[in-house]
């Protein structure tokens, strides 16, 4: 017997939870369970007992592996998308507002959805002030931004998503949150609509097990501006639909988005590269080792990067990235992922970076 057929018989969640007992005793790396046990518990994929574990059994308890939708065959992989035609979008920040604004471009009709009517407007009246300065630059004509706005509805309530064909969630980066507002969708979006969120470090099992339909549900992790911003990383659970991933990626293509793939692990690629390396900058400040300054000029002017690390750091949002820094270090127990005392320290002061006008350096108030 395989390894990870002996898992599936022992019981995925079985596994995780001796090994968690390990390590917790030992804090040896070696024995912290691997993210994919923590995937496949929390999605109910527990083994032969619940008929899903790594492999897919006949019936709960059953020994005997069949193939389906979940392991599909290698001719299963060229999935038809799903037709999409309207979007929901839920929130009123910035996110929300860019993400609305990056889908009504590409022409499609755009539901932006928050908690009441005013924070919706106001998403929209946002939305105007970025088309605008698309105008003034010579991006687009003052008739295409105007269309592009029309194509927008702001509405007070998630009921307006019983039509969507695709729901896009962009709202706080809170798992509870973000697990209301998907039983929210589950209840209001018709059979067959795709639920996404834009979570950029929480896992997307959690909000697709949340719905009755977590097949339906898939990650589309857009960066910071949206409409800016060229990459979305498209991150599959383990029970998401073959179809569901090929319209994610058929949607990106359609509003000239670069998709990538990648797994429902902590980070996904960008943040589980970046962060790391924001994390040791900050330790290298703290340490007296060089300033903030230099390393700012080093890492642009010798790495090739566009912002020093702190300057992206105030411009992310130090409460955000120290956000991601704790999911990252709960995640792969590595001592060196814990975040930096000097970045706990300034987000304990209110310092967040440009958007309280303090973080690692001081900006003038607009």
């Amino acid at each position: 017997m395989g390894p990870l057929a002996l898992l599936d018989l022992i019981g995925v969640d079985t596994a995780r939870t001796v090994l968690e007992a390990m390590y917790a005793e030992s804090q040896d790396r070696l024995h912290a369970p691997a993210p994919i046990l923590k995937q496949l518990s929390e999605a109910g994929l527990t083994g032969r007992k619940s008929g899903r574990g790594f492999y897919t059994y006949e019936a709960p308890g059953s020994a005997t592996v069949v193939r389906d939708a979940l392991t599909p065959s290698e001719s299963s992989a060229q999935a038809q998308g799903r037709e999409v035609r309207s979007v929901g979008v839920a929130g009123s920040g910035t996110m929300a507002s860019g993400i609305a604004e990056v889908f009504a471009k590409a022409g499609y009709d755009v539901v932006l959805a928050a908690r009441s009517e005013e924070k919706a407007q106001t998403a929209k009246a946002r939305i105007g002030k970025s088309l605008s300065r698309s105008v003034d630059k010579g991006r687009m004509t003052a008739e295409a931004a105007a269309q592009t706005l029309d194509r927008i509805t702001a509405a007070g309530s998630y009921e307006a998503f019983a039509d969507v064909d695709l729901a896009v969630e962009a709202v706080a980066e809170d798992l509870e949150i973000k697990r209301q507002l998907f039983q929210a969708l589950d209840k209001v979006c018709k059979p067959g609509a795709v639920l996404a969120t834009t979570t950029s470090s929480l896992p997307v099992v959690a909000c697709a097990r949340a719905t009755s339909r977590p097949q339906d549900v898939i990650g589309m992790h857009f960066f910071n501006p949206a409409p800016a911003m060229k990459l979305v990383e498209v991150v599959r659970t383990v029970l998401t639909a073959e179809d569901v991933h090929a319209t994610v990626r058929e949607v990106c293509g359609r509003i000239r988005k670069h998709a990538v793939d990648c797994g429902d692990r902590a980070g996904f690629i960008v943040n589980a590269l970046l962060f790391p390396y924001l994390n040791n900058a900050i330790k290298m400040v703290q340490e007296h080792y060089a300033s903030l300054d230099d390393i700012d000029a080093a890492m642009k002017l010798g790495g090739g990067y566009p912002m020093g690390p702190f300057e992206l750091l105030d411009v992310v949002g130090l409460d955000v990235s120290l956000a991601i820094e704790k999911v990252l270090h709960r995640e792969f127990r590595d001592p060196g992922l814990a975040p930096a005392p000097l970045l706990e320290h300034l987000v304990a002061a209110g310092c967040l970076g440009r958007k309280t006008g303090r973080g690692f350096r001081e900006y003038a108030r607009r």
